[in-house]
Order: C-alpha cells, then sequence, then structure tokens
C-alpha cells in the first residue's frame, strides 16, 4: 500500500493539470511566481488574467479539501475555553502525531536518509515569517499583536544571523541540498499550496491562524527528533541550529499563539472556531500525507503512485 493518497483526488483536475502531482506542482511554480519581487511589465493584462485562472484552481482544491474535513469539525466548541482544550489535543490526537517516521529518523535513519528527508521539506517550506506577515493584515489588535512578536522572532529580533528564514537556506547549503520544485514530492508542494492559499486570500485567514498556530503547537517534537538524528550522524553544530532553535523556541510560540490569538478571536467572535479548527486540520493532514508518503520512500524504497481523478 502506498502512503500519502488522501490528498490525490481534490481538485479540478484538467488537461494541464491531469492529476494531483501535476496539479500541485503548476500552484507550486505559479506561487513562486506570483509571490517574487517584481518590476512592472506591459503584459500586467496577460499576469492578472493568469493569475485569476490559478486562483480558482487554488480555489477548486482548497473547497474540496475543506468539504472533506467538515464532518471532522462539525461538533468543534465556539465557546473559548473548550475551543482551545480540542485545539491543544490535537497535539497528542492530531492526524500525524507521533508518526513513527520521526523516532526513525532520531535513532536510524542514515544521513544520506535524512538529507533526502530535508531536501523534501525545504523544498515544501512555503516561509513561516511571510506566512506570518501576510495572514496579520486586518486582524483585530491583540491577535495582530501576538502574530506581530512572532514575526519579530523569525527575524531574529532585528539580528540577520538570527533571522529564521535564513538560517534554514544556511542548513540546506551545509548539508549540501539542492530543493527544487520538479524534484520534490507532490504531498509536500501540497503542504506549502494549501498554508500559502490561506495566507494569501483574506476568506482563509482564519484558516491560516488555525493553521499556522498548530504549526506551533505540534513542531518541536518532531524538529526534535530531526535534531537528534543529526546530531547522530555526525552533522555539524550550525546544520542542527535551526532545528535546535524551534524544538524550545515553539514551544513558548505556541502558549502565546493560544493564549492571545486563538482565545481572544473565538472570544470576539465565536463562529471563527469552525475555520481556526479547519485550517489546523488540514494543516495536520498535508503533514499526515507527507510523512505517510516519506515513509513509503525511505522504507520500501517505492516511487509514490499518481493518482489522476476518476
Amino acid at each position: 500500500m502506498f502512503g500519502g493518497d488522501k490528498l490525490a483526488a481534490l481538485g479540478a483536475f484538467s488537461p494541464q493539470f491531469p492529476d494531483a502531482e501535476a496539479l500541485h506542482r503548476g500552484l507550486a511554480h505559479w506561487n513562486h511566481r506570483r509571490l517574487a519581487t517584481a518590476v512592472p511589465t506591459d503584459d500586467w493584462r496577460e499576469e492578472i488574467n493568469e493569475n485569476a485562472r490559478m486562483q480558482r484552481i487554488e480555489g477548486h482544491f482548497i473547497e474540496a479539501f475543506r468539504a472533506m474535513v467538515a464532518p471532522l469539525v462539525s461538533d468543534v466548541p465556539s465557546d473559548p475555553d473548550g475551543f482551545i482544550a480540542w485545539f491543544e489535543a490535537l497535539k497528542d490526537d492530531g492526524p500525524g502525531q507521533w508518526d513513527p517516521l520521526f523516532d526513525w529518523l532520531e535513532g536510524e535513519a542514515s544521513y544520506e536518509d535524512l538529507k533526502w528527508f530535508l531536501t523534501q521539506e525545504a523544498a515544501g517550506e512555503a516561509g513561516f515569517d511571510d506566512l506570518v506577515a501576510m495572514t496579520q493584515v486586518k486582524v483585530p489588535d491583540r491577535a495582530k499583536l501576538e502574530l506581530a512578536r512572532n514575526y519579530w522572532d523569525e527575524m531574529g529580533r532585528g539580528n540577520a544571523k538570527g533571522m529564521h528564514g535564513p538560517m534554514l537556506t544556511r542548513t540546506t547549503a551545509l548539508l549540501g541540498l539542492t530543493p527544487t520544485i520538479d524534484t520534490t514530492l507532490w504531498q509536500s508542494l501540497c503542504l506549502a499550496n494549501t498554508l500559502t492559499a490561506f495566507a494569501t486570500s483574506r476568506r482563509y485567514v482564519w484558516h491560516s491562524i488555525g493553521a499556522l498556530g498548530v504549526v506551533e503547537l505540534t513542531a518541536p517534537t518532531r524538529v526534535a527528533c530531526v535534531d537528534a538524528g543529526l546530531k547522530r550522524v555526525g552533522a555539524p553544530p550550525e546544520a542542527r541550529k535551526y532545528f535546535a532553535l524551534h524544538a524550545q523556541l515553539d514551544i513558548e510560540h505556541s502558549k502565546a499563539w493560544n493564549a492571545e490569538a486563538l482565545i481572544p478571536l473565538v472570544s470576539e467572535d465565536p463562529s471563527r472556531a469552525r475555520f481556526l479548527a479547519e485550517g489546523a486540520l488540514m494543516r495536520l493532514i498535508c503533514g499526515e500525507q507527507c510523512f505517510d508518503t516519506y515513509r513509503a520512500h525511505l522504507w520500501a524504497h517505492t516511487h509514490p503512485v499518481v493518482y489522476a481523478a476518476e
């Protein structure tokens, strides 16, 4: 049985994007183009038309994904205390939690296995700092301040050497990794595409806050395993710095995000609880599908099957 096929049938498939692999490669390349810095050109009308077409394709995928998770959020509490208890329980019971991949990475994986894993992760990295920055636009003040504090940490608190994004880039360079969209499993691209869709579309702002919050909640145990695995195989300390930092810092980030963003947002408008929950579950399911697919590759040495839409 191949892993990671749960999301393979979601989306508006076409001759251009006939299956999940083509769809998420296409979305990933489009996201790379549209978020890059640019200058005015004479073909701006064509660019707008292309963006509108791709936004419809993106929207079809996200809405199909939302429909899939709808039964899982039908009874999510809408009172602040109930919601935060439900949310924090995702750390233990959410999709993909305690996946055996990470114990294996910590204790058994070879250096080459760890490098392959990190190449997939790096290529699918959407940039937490940019996601937070795009998400915070026009959100209520208390949540906005928490996102700002989180962003400032991502920026190394004003110290260029402490910026988290460049720190990850240095890690990939030190390990000799060459992540590219076209050599990355579609499940990893799907994760990045989902988070980018949330952060760049205002109709998914609560989804984005839920998704980013659940990253802070669940990441520390996983990155600690990666750090330990890299140490075991002799990776240099500088290459492990990013993972060692997040194994500790994200614990405090999660507590603050829950207290200063999630609770106030639900207190102000209980209807937001459903969308925050959808975003969190969608992010965790994307991760679960990545872990399933990574194991299929690393443990069985099989190439993931591409499932076309029926």
